[in-house]
């Protein structure tokens, strides 16, 4: 039986808790009632918090705990294999503020010294890969946190190699998931890397879930990016949000914002961290999305109107952007 821990803290999403420890539980079981055979659990479950006291979560719902994690031993997987940090629902700000003891203690698990056979391991859900990047342990590792907090963690935490548009990533002894509700994704991973794949399968087709999903970029949005001081850069922002269907060219933008190109690139990027092309085409793209989602035109009419007019060319980009066709994508989130 694995040993499995998730950290309790107030503030935190109560299903990303809840839910997570009801896939770890019923491993080996639910399938096994289905069929009419013998359970075999394969996982332990506590929820831990600060002082062992009960968890207030984001909705309002109190969580009894099962003990402190300070009775953890950070050193050996005596009392748990695997330590789990649930999404912060709470302003993510007032919950790094509101646990500095829980921020250093999960800094104990980056000792270099540890024999890696026996090292817990450690994941996170959604926005609480801040906590784990706060204490440290994801400096010069892969993780993914939700897609809409992707900007603010780059600014927060350079060293690490964020890749947001992943569902799960695993970098040695650390998983992380995306967007809130990855919780499903990150256990259905690690309980087919605890208890195999076959377990892990068969619990994906008992709880229904759609264990294919590898990317969160079909539910992403465009972030505008407009949190620089550039007015020239603003100004031709909000000129494109208008015109991004028109044949736009780098020379064009050029002669509108009174800038060489050269220059234009390079106060672009710099207040958007993007080029202008590649900004352009995400407005595209953006605009293609709504087209999609709320009519019925054909994807050659939205090729169309959103600025392009080789329809293959148009589609290889949506595809490399959102992680689907377009055509799949209407089936997916149009009306």
């Amino acid at each position: 039986m694995q040993k499995v821990s998730i950290i309790g803290f107030d503030g935190a999403l109560a299903s990303a808790i809840t839910g997570i420890i009801d896939l770890f539980r019923l491993a080996g079981v639910t399938w096994a009632r289905i069929h009419g055979e013998h359970p075999e659990p394969r996982f332990t479950t506590r929820l831990l918090t600060r002082n062992g006291d009960p968890c207030r979560c984001i909705n309002g719902i109190t969580l009894l705990s099962d003990g402190s994690w300070e009775e953890l031993d950070t050193e050996t997987t005596e009392n748990a294999d695997l330590v789990i940090v649930p999404t912060i629902g709470a302003p993510i700000d007032q919950a790094l503020m509101a646990n500095p003891d829980l921020i250093i203690w999960l800094s104990q698990f980056s000792a270099p010294n540890r024999n890696s056979t026996s090292q817990v391991q450690l994941a996170s859900n959604c926005t609480g890969a801040f906590l784990l990047a706060e204490a440290g342990l994801l400096n010069n590792k892969e993780a993914t946190t939700h897609w809409g907090f992707s900007d603010r963690f780059r600014q927060s935490y350079p060293q690490v190699k964020l890749s947001p548009e992943k569902l799960v990533t695993v970098d040695g002894h650390i998983a992380c998931a995306g967007g809130g509700m990855a919780w499903w994704d990150l256990g259905v991973h690690l309980i087919e890397r605890y208890a195999g794949a076959r377990v892990a399968r068969e619990l994906a087709k008992a709880f229904v879930i759609d264990a294919g999903r590898n990317s969160q970029a079909p539910y992403s949005a465009l972030q505008t990016k407009r949190y620089h001081s550039d007015s020239v850069i603003l100004k031709l922002q909000n000129w494109l949000d208008s015109h991004y269907g028109e044949a736009v060219s780098l020379q064009s933008l050029a002669a509108f914002s009174g800038l060489t190109t050269r220059s234009l690139i390079r106060r672009f990027k710099l207040a958007t961290g993007e080029t202008p092309t590649s900004y352009l085409q995400s407005i595209r793209i953006e605009a293609a999305r709504r087209h999609l989602e709320n009519s019925r035109l054909p994807v050659e009419e939205v090729t169309r109107l959103v600025g392009y007019e080789d329809v293959s060319s148009f589609s290889r980009l949506f595809r490399k952007q959102t992680g689907l066709a377009p055509g799949a994508y209407r089936s997916r989130f149009g009306r």
